[in-house]
C-alpha cells in the first residue's frame, strides 16, 4: 500500500483539521478545495488534532456498512443523499451512504473522522465536506456564525453582504461585484461572521460554484469555458455529464432535472478566479448589505423595500437543511447574540436586478459605492 498523503488546512481564525489519505487525489482535492479561501498546505504524518482518514477499501466500507445496517439506525437526508447511522454511548458513531458507496465511523474522543469507500471522486468529495464541518463545529464554539449570504470583499476589507430568499440573486449579486475592479469574492452561498471589538469580521465557508447558462452567457463566459473544455481541461467532476455536452456543443438552453432543478456548470474554487476572472478573499469586515431581488424583464434600479434580517438570514439547527449534523460535530449552543443588531446596523440597500446583466452590474457598482463612500 502507499504511503499517506495529508493536507492540513486552517482558517484564518486558526482553526485547523488535516485529510490524511493513501489515495494523493483525497488529499489533492482538499488542497484545492481549501487553498483558496482557506490556507491548506502538505503535512506530514503522523499529524495532531482533528484528522479526517480517507481512503479507498471495499472490505472496511462493507464491514461499516453492515454494522450500520444490521441494527435499528437512523435515516435522514446529508448533503443531497439518504445516509442511515447509529450513536454509541461512548460518543461513536457509524454511517453509511449506500448509494455512494461511503461508510463513515467518528470517534468523538481523538476526534478522528475515519472514511471508506470504493470511489475516488465520492470519497475525495466527502473528505472535504467533513474536514469542512470539523472546521464549522469548531468555529462555532468560538462564536461563529454562519450566514447565508454571498460576499465580496473590496481590497481595504470592507465587505458587502447580499441577503434573501433564494433565488433572490444573492449569488448573482457577488458574481457581477467580483468581476469588478478592487472587489474580491469572500462567498457565493454561506459565510461565517463574528463581532470582534465592535466590528463584524467574515470568513468564508469553501465550496464550488454553480453558474446557470443564462448568467454565463450574459457575461460572455459561456464560449471562453466551453473552448477550455475543448481544449481537453476539466471543470467539477460532479458536473451532470449532459450539462458537460451541452457546453461542448455550444448549447446554452437552460437544463432541467425531473424535480424542475436547473442542472448548471460546477466550478473548483480555484476555476472562479482563473476561468471566471473573481479574485477570491480570505477573511473582510462587513461594512454594508444588499437585499436584491430579480425580477425578469425588469429594470434594475433601487427600492425602497424595508427589508430586515430574519430567521432565514442564518443557519442554526433548525434551519440548516443541507448538512445536517449528523456526527454531532456541532455545538447544541453558540454564536454571538448581538451579531443580528450590528449587523442591521450597517448600512443598507434594497434593490431590484433583471436579466440584463451589463445594467445589473452598472447599479450594484453605484450602489456599493454609495453604501460604502
Amino acid at each position: 500500500m502507499t504511503d499517506r498523503t495529508a493536507t492540513r488546512i486552517a482558517t484564518a481564525d486558526g482553526q485547523t483539521v488535516t485529510v490524511i489519505s493513501h489515495t494523493a487525489a483525497v488529499t489533492d482535492w482538499a488542497a484545492r478545495y481549501f487553498g483558496s479561501w482557506w490556507n491548506a498546505a502538505p503535512a506530514k504524518p503522523p499529524v495532531t488534532g482533528p484528522v479526517v482518514s480517507a481512503d479507498i477499501d471495499p472490505g472496511e466500507y462493507t464491514a461499516l456498512a453492515e454494522a450500520v445496517l444490521g441494527g435499528d439506525p437512523g435515516e435522514a437526508d446529508y448533503a443531497g443523499s439518504p445516509i442511515k447511522y447509529s450513536r454509541g454511548d461512548d460518543g461513536t458513531v457509524l454511517a453509511v451512504q449506500s448509494a455512494a458507496r461511503l461508510a463513515y465511523q467518528w470517534d468523538s474522543s481523538i476526534r478522528r473522522l475515519r472514511i471508506d469507500g470504493s470511489d475516488e471522486t465520492a470519497l475525495a468529495t466527502a473528505a472535504a465536506r467533513l474536514a469542512r464541518e470539523l472546521v464549522r463545529g469548531m468555529l462555532v464554539v468560538d462564536g461563529w456564525q454562519i450566514l447565508h449570504a454571498s460576499a465580496v470583499t473590496r481590497d481595504d476589507g470592507a465587505t458587502l453582504l447580499a441577503l434573501g430568499d433564494k433565488g433572490a440573486g444573492k449569488t448573482t449579486t457577488a458574481f457581477l461585484l467580483a468581476r469588478v475592479g478592487g472587489w474580491r469574492l469572500l462567498a457565493n452561498d454561506r459565510v461565517f461572521a463574528r463581532v470582534e471589538d465592535g466590528r463584524v469580521r467574515v470568513l468564508p465557508w469553501p465550496s464550488a460554484a454553480a453558474f446557470g447558462f443564462g448568467l454565463l452567457d450574459s457575461l460572455g463566459l459561456f464560449e471562453p469555458v466551453a473552448a477550455r473544455l475543448r481544449d481537453g481541461e476539466a471543470m467539477h467532476p460532479t458536473q451532470d455529464q449532459r450539462v458537460t455536452d451541452a457546453l461542448l456543443e455550444g448549447r446554452r438552453e437552460p437544463l432541467w432535472k425531473a424535480n424542475g432543478k436547473e442542472m448548471k456548470p460546477q466550478f473548483f474554487p480555484d476555476q472562479l478566479d482563473s476561468w471566471l476572472g473573481m479574485p477570491l478573499a480570505t477573511e473582510g469586515t462587513a461594512a454594508g448589505l444588499l437585499f436584491p431581488q430579480i425580477t425578469p424583464g425588469g429594470e434594475p434600479g433601487l427600492t425602497g423595500e424595508a427589508r430586515r434580517l430574519g430567521e432565514a438570514d442564518f443557519f442554526t439547527a433548525g434551519t440548516e437543511d443541507r448538512y445536517l449534523d449528523v456526527f454531532g460535530l456541532l455545538p447544541l449552543t453558540g454564536g454571538d447574540p448581538h451579531l443580528a443588531d450590528r449587523l442591521a446596523g450597517l448600512p443598507h440597500q434594497s434593490l431590484a436586478l433583471s436579466h440584463d446583466t451589463a445594467a445589473s452590474a452598472a447599479l450594484l457598482e453605484k450602489t456599493a459605492a454609495g453604501l460604502l463612500g
